[in-house]
């Protein structure tokens, strides 16, 4: 398996690039801030055809390239419904206002084409099986994808902003829900194999079996010891 991932733009969010092999076709996860160039030269490094751009929620910071990704390419977006307006209105989706400047460099709007996501579905892509799990708290319509343990390699999750190395994603943005967070963790996150390859939409990689061991967040809940106080930097 291939997976070709950098941060990209103004906040550092991790763009993802998976097929089963260097020269097949590929999904792009997450194509944000100024992510067009990147995607573009890890297509060409690594000789990959895309077909999809998935989403793991609606924030400006893992969408803002996804008209101009999809638009090059020929291929649809998938996100969850209740994130898809975020596409359009990104000010909303947060809650402030970005200025003129930063706005100016974002492309707002939908692609062509757009599919929607639901928990549970298994999306057969690229040769690959993503399973997705509805996961709010970040967001309403926050997601995570998931690819089963395949020969030599691990399971791997894609965590978007709902488990980071060490923390997780803020939920004081409008459709944010410290609740839903904490039942999203549990729900999504506790029963999976210690093995499992955490791929964030922040910072570096980590596995459940670290986080489990380490992260102040998942220990409370694992532990049952009701709500932490939540992150309040970041995207």
């Amino acid at each position: 398996m291939l997976i070709a991932g950098f941060p990209a733009g103004a906040w550092g969010t991790n763009c993802y690039l998976v097929a089963p092999a260097a020269g097949e076709e590929c999904v792009i996860i997450d194509p944000g801030h100024q992510a067009t160039e990147g995607v573009e030269e890890a297509l060409k490094k690594h000789r990959l055809k895309p077909v999809a751009v998935v989403l793991t929620h609606g924030h400006i910071d893992h969408v803002a390239s996804v008209v101009p990704v999809c638009g090059a390419n020929d291929v649809p977006a998938w996100i969850h419904p209740a994130d898809r307006f975020m596409m359009s209105d990104p000010e909303k989706a947060l809650g402030r206002s970005f200025g003129a400047q930063l706005m100016g460099e974002l492309t707002v709007g939908e692609p062509a084409d757009v599919k929607e996501l639901h928990d549970g579905a298994k999306l057969e892509l690229a040769g690959l099986e993503l399973t997705v799990s509805h996961a709010p708290g970040h967001t309403k319509g926050s997601v995570t994808f998931g690819l089963p343990e395949a020969e030599d390699i691990p399971p791997i999750l894609f965590s978007g902003d709902l488990l980071f190395a060490g923390s997780i994603g803020r939920t004081d943005f409008p459709g944010g829900s410290m609740d839903e967070m904490l039942e999203s963790l549990a729900r999504v996150v506790l029963p999976l194999d210690d093995s499992t390859v955490v791929l964030p939409g922040h910072n570096q990689q980590t596995t459940i079996g670290r986080e489990r061991a380490t992260n102040p967040y998942l220990r409370q809940v694992a532990a049952g010891l009701g709500s932490p106080e939540a992150p309040r930097r970041g995207m």
